[in-house]
Formats: structure tokens, C-alpha cells, sequence
């Protein structure tokens, strides 16, 4: 097959080793970066040019979308779709996932447990939003966060409504989310294929910060989820129609709560961790779609 990654860096660990299993089985794999695509739309022949050539000889896409280029790089998704290539996500599930709002509400809807979180419109009754999630300590996000970036623990009211009005002045959208005390600055981190989770860590904030994004200093070890955590993993995937995605929960004393899913997860952090071979088996998921 002719695969194609969608990534504005071929040197990145994920898309190398994306590139690496792809070879070894026998496919042929070409590293794009979406910004560089130029998108015709024509009546009943959508097409995408790139590199002085069309890419009509496409079977399937593994888009690697980062947050900062997701209108552009969804566009291009989309137009791949149109061309009846196979995805491995669609661009309407990597904007469902982008958006925390959102895919906070569907995963509600869809009985899956999460810290209680409140999203306000630039409220000024402070202590009536920390009163919906408990009280302080409280975690407040930026809707359009990553890894880790945006994200404080308010550890007193009044450290909270400090970072509410500054990221109310800036007209910054944010949540307010229940602090999980118990989970003692660790998380989950559950990589699902094709619906099945192939792989799951233990991820633990260095010694003094709470969250534990391998970026920001912390460790990882391979776990074992129970039957809960890998319902909840399996279960969010489906309602945000993300057959390959990472899978972040909490432990809690109520059960695993789930903290985020992510549309584009990498590859290294986890690997490293668990020994699987986590690109063999997108590679082997996008075989078993397009024959």
C-alpha cells in the first residue's frame, strides 16, 4: 500500500517509527507536511497537491496533527476522506478530541466517570464555581491546553480567583475541575487500536509537580489496568469515534476517572515503557481496513 503520514516532522520518534514498521511490511511510506498541501476542490474530483504532484495514489493516511496547525491540517484530512482514503482518525474526531468542552459533554452523556468539572462564561462568582467541584484545591485548564501547558492547581480560594481573573482578562477559556487528591500526581495513559487498548502506562510527576506529563519531568512504568480502567479507556475511544487515540485516567477512591483523550498520542513515551510495539499495530490496523 502507499501510506502516507501526515506530519510536519519526519524526525519525530512516532512518525520514524511509524515509517520504520511501515517499511518492514512491505508498504510504501512517505512523510507530508499537511501545511504544504494545496487542497482543489472541483465538482466530483477532490484532490490534494503536493511537491509539483497530485496524491491521487494514496490508499491511507496516519494524520499526526498537532493543536497549533488543527484547522489546516483537519482541512486535509477532510479532503483525503473526500478522496475515499482510509484514516486512521477522521478529521471530525481529531476536532471532537481538540475541543475539551465538547468532548467533556459527550463523554458525560456516554456514562463514563470524570473529575466534576465546571465551565463558566468569564464568571465573577468565584466561590460559587469552586463550590460546584468541591472547593479548593482545584485544577484549572485552558480549553485548548497541552501537554500540561495551561493547566494550574489552585491550592487556596484565593489562589484560584487569581488565575480565573487573569485568565478571564485575558478572555482565556478555561475549566474548573475537582482536584483528585488520592491519585497523588500519577495518571494513566492507556493507547487504544482499532477499539482495543494495546498498551498502558503509569505516569509519575517528579518529586513537587502534580501533573505528570513525561515532557515536563516525570517517569513512566508499564501497568496492568483492571477490568474498570480498561472499560473506561475502550469506552471513551468509542464515544469520540477515535479508533487510535491515548487514554489519560486517574485513580481515584471512586474508580478510574478519566482526564483527557487524545486524538494524536505519541508513540515513544509508551513504547519506552511497556516494550509493545504500538506502531506495528497501527500499521497492522490500517492492513486490516484497506484490503
Amino acid at each position: 500500500m502507499n501510506i502516507v503520514i501526515l506530519s510536519r516532522n519526519a524526525q519525530l520518534y512516532s512518525t520514524d517509527r511509524l515509517v520504520e514498521e511501515g517499511l518492514k511490511r512491505g508498504h510504501k511510506v512517505e512523510v507530508i507536511d499537511p501545511l504544504k498541501c494545496d487542497i482543489i476542490i472541483e465538482k466530483e474530483k477532490p484532490t490534494i497537491y503536493f511537491n509539483d504532484r497530485y496524491l491521487d495514489y494514496v490508499d491511507a493516511i496516519i494524520p499526526r496533527i498537532g493543536t497549533s496547525v488543527t484547522f489546516f491540517g483537519c482541512a486535509v484530512v477532510r479532503q483525503f476522506e473526500m478522496m475515499g482514503v482510509f484514516t486512521t482518525v477522521t478529521s471530525d474526531a481529531i476536532i471532537r478530541s481538540r475541543d475539551k468542552l465538547r468532548s467533556f459533554q459527550r463523554l458525560s452523556k456516554a456514562g463514563i466517570g470524570m473529575p466534576k468539572t465546571v465551565f463558566t462564561n468569564y464568571s465573577r462568582d468565584i466561590e460559587k464555581v469552586l463550590s460546584h467541584v468541591g472547593g479548593a484545591p482545584v485544577i484549572i485548564k485552558l480549553l485548548e491546553g497541552t501537554q500540561g501547558l495551561g493547566v494550574v492547581l489552585a491550592e487556596t480560594k484565593n489562589a484560584a480567583e487569581s488565575v480565573l481573573e487573569a485568565f478571564n482578562g485575558l478572555q482565556a477559556r478555561a475549566l474548573v475541575q475537582e482536584y483528585i487528591a488520592e491519585a497523588k500526581g500519577a495518571d494513566l495513559r492507556a493507547l487504544v487500536v482499532d477499539g482495543q487498548v494495546v498498551g498502558a502506562m503509569k505516569r509519575q510527576g517528579k518529586e513537587g509537580e502534580f501533573r505528570s506529563n513525561l515532557h515536563r519531568g516525570g517517569s513512566a512504568e508499564i501497568i496492568k489496568l483492571n477490568h474498570d480502567e480498561l472499560k473506561v479507556a475502550m469506552n471513551a475511544a468509542r464515544a469520540l469515534k477515535l479508533p487510535v487515540c491515548g487514554v489519560d485516567m486517574l485513580q481515584s477512591a471512586r474508580g478510574p476517572l478519566l482526564l483527557e483523550v487524545n486524538s494524536t498520542p505519541g508513540l515513544e513515551g509508551i513504547e519506552g515503557a511497556t516494550g509493545r510495539n504500538i506502531a506495528k499495530s497501527i500499521i497492522m490496523y490500517i492492513e486490516r481496513n484497506t484490503k
